[in-house]
């Protein structure tokens, strides 16, 4: 009997869940974790392989909104809970998933399907691109000072428990998501991610702590963290791990780091994917000193090359015709004449000859305008049929603030 791909159904939950971690691992998470993912699973968008009564593979799809250059708020399909059991490794089995899932995510009518990774090799094959990066940083403190701006010294913080701050801190999140392609709307539920707060997480850190910026009784920001205490012959050592930051000016922002740089007995700042222009790093004394390791973060895959095309925005205009590659979705593939500048763009098939050709994985790297068709093409993955085309799509697809995806789902 050949595996049976079909959609998960709430009963099943729990194998199928069990599965997933052990494919990751086999580290049980605590029980407010795993409720909360259940509770965020969405079982018809979802999919399990069974082989007989066990299940062999799971891979699930959030119904996100992620915001585009332009500012428009676009359906994609948040992919997640991707895997396929040791004993059942190539057989086709994560072909088989990424088949009905892309099936299904072109039916829901969604142009855009994104994920986080675990091994970048893995999906370029079903057509996603790496999109968005971020800034690891281990900021010597001890060393490093900060230049901040005028009005820094007017905003109020203070400390305040995670649970009692969590609206307002969401309503300063959701004025940041319109201004940076690559950020998710958080629905109903997310907000819930973002104080969870399991010990095996902590990495030695302390509880979760937050403090929040406030200017004339508002909360205008907010940065939540561990500390992790740390002690040498020479004093104190503590690293403050910071889990997440935003602010709605530049004056509250240089406070939050301002104050994460001075918490007593610690000497490092830690964090993970931080934005490529995060405006500490124009603060700084020294950015040699602030440990920066580029790494990959949101991938995206366009389901609908012409609406996905059609959704964003474009900074210089652009008329140019895509000869597109896409073995995987074949509906994709041929030629798409893109004509679009600041104000909207269209996206329709067209028998012209092509300007550039490239596959859907390359659209899917610059969609967010991120990662340039310049660069994409100096690496031979990008091929330029009518001169001048290249330099006009680069520009075009371009975005003023680099995109970022701000937490993994």
């Amino acid at each position: 009997m050949s595996p049976d791909v079909r959609v998960l159904r709430p009963d099943d939950w729990d194998q199928w869940y069990d599965n997933l971690i052990r494919a990751f691992g086999g580290v049980p998470e605590s029980s407010d974790e795993r409720e909360l993912w259940r509770t965020l699973t969405e079982p018809a968008r979802s999919i399990g392989v069974w082989d007989g009564d066990a299940c062999v593979g799971t891979a699930g799809a959030f119904s996100f909104r992620l915001t585009v250059p332009g500012g428009a708020s676009v359906p994609a399909a948040g992919v997640t809970m991707v895997s396929v059991a040791a004993t059942h490794r190539r057989r086709g089995l994560l072909r088989s998933m990424m088949r009905r899932q892309l099936d299904d995510v072109r039916d829901w009518g969604w142009p855009l399907a994104v994920l986080t990774a675990s091994e970048p090799a893995i999906y370029g094959r079903f057509g996603y691109g790496a999109a968005t990066y971020g800034v690891n940083i281990e900021v010597d403190t001890s060393r490093v000072r900060l230049s901040v701006p005028p009005g820094t010294d007017d905003v109020r913080l203070r400390y305040a428990a995670p649970a009692d701050v969590l609206d307002a801190c969401e309503a300063v999140y959701a004025r940041r998501v319109p201004g940076r392609p690559g950020m998710p709307a958080r629905l109903p539920g997310w907000e819930r991610l973002q104080v969870l707060d399991p010990e095996n997480e902590r990495d030695g850190g302390s509880p979760l702590q937050c403090v929040v910026a406030e200017r004339d009784g508002e909360v205008v920001g907010y940065a939540r963290f561990r500390v992790r205490p740390g002690w040498e012959v020479s004093g104190p050592k503590g690293v403050v791990l910071l889990k997440d930051t935003e602010a709605l000016d530049p004056a509250a922002h240089a406070a939050l780091w301002r104050f994460l740089f001075d918490i007593d007995l610690t000497s490092t700042v830690s964090a993970l994917g931080r934005p490529l222009d995060d405006p500490w790093m124009s603060m700084v004394s020294d950015i040699r000193r602030c440990g920066l390791r580029v790494r990959d973060s949101l991938f995206v895959r366009l389901v609908d090359v012409g609406a996905a095309l059609e959704a964003r925005t474009y900074q210089a205009p652009v008329d140019v015709v895509f000869e597109v590659e896409d073995d995987f979705c074949p509906w994709n593939a041929g030629r798409w004449r893109l004509t679009g500048d600041a104000k909207g763009a269209s996206c329709v098939r067209t028998t012209d000859p092509a300007d550039l050709a490239l596959s859907v994985r390359e659209l899917g790297s610059a969609y967010l305008g991120g990662v340039s068709l310049s660069s994409l093409a100096a690496a031979g993955r990008v091929r330029e049929l009518r001169q001048g085309a290249l330099a006009e799509a680069a520009v075009g697809f371009g975005s003023a603030v680099p995109p970022w995806l701000p937490h993994g789902f």
